[in-house]
């Protein structure tokens, strides 16, 4: 009788610091505009240092649909990812590569592919362990003007 109240103890304890677990996971939903295809619904992410992200892009609702991304960058390096996705229309493999830059891979923390309209995925990352503000943005050819946000990392 001990040795099962000790298991079931055990596994409860086990349980509840799985829910901890998946209590800390930072949970985020990312779409279009409504409003604006050219733009997604949030400009704002908050999350904590090393903290683990379950994102999803939902390129869904808009008003004009159009194939997008996500990549979230090292601070500083918006304009020159791009740059790079721009050139990327000139490149006959761009959409097969998602448009995400190869030059560019040194800079990204984390990225979803193009993902269709009326379509989703979701990507799970680890938040960058340094704050700061890091930069995201949909790298099809012309979006990241408009496309973009800042994700908010704090201790």
């Amino acid at each position: 009788m001990k040795h099962t109240r000790l298991v079931l103890t055990t596994l409860a304890t086990l349980a509840l610091s799985g829910f901890a677990q998946d209590a800390s996971v930072a949970t985020i939903e990312l779409k279009p505009d409504a409003k604006n295809p050219l733009g997604y619904d949030k400009t704002e992410l908050s999350v904590k240092a090393g903290q683990k992200v379950k994102l999803t892009l939902s390129n869904t609702g808009s008003i004009a649909p159009q194939p997008h991304n996500f990549l979230l960058l090292k601070p500083g390096k918006l304009e020159a990812v791009g740059q790079l996705a721009n050139a990327m229309l000139a490149d006959p493999q761009g959409m097969a590569k998602s448009y995400i830059p190869d030059a560019a891979k040194p800079d990204i923390i984390a990225n979803t592919k193009l993902v269709m309209p009326n379509q989703t995925e979701t990507i799970e990352f680890t938040a960058p362990a340094e704050a700061g503000d890091y930069p995201y943005m949909c790298t099809f050819p012309g979006h990241w003007i408009l496309m973009k946000g800042i994700m908010h990392v704090t201790k």
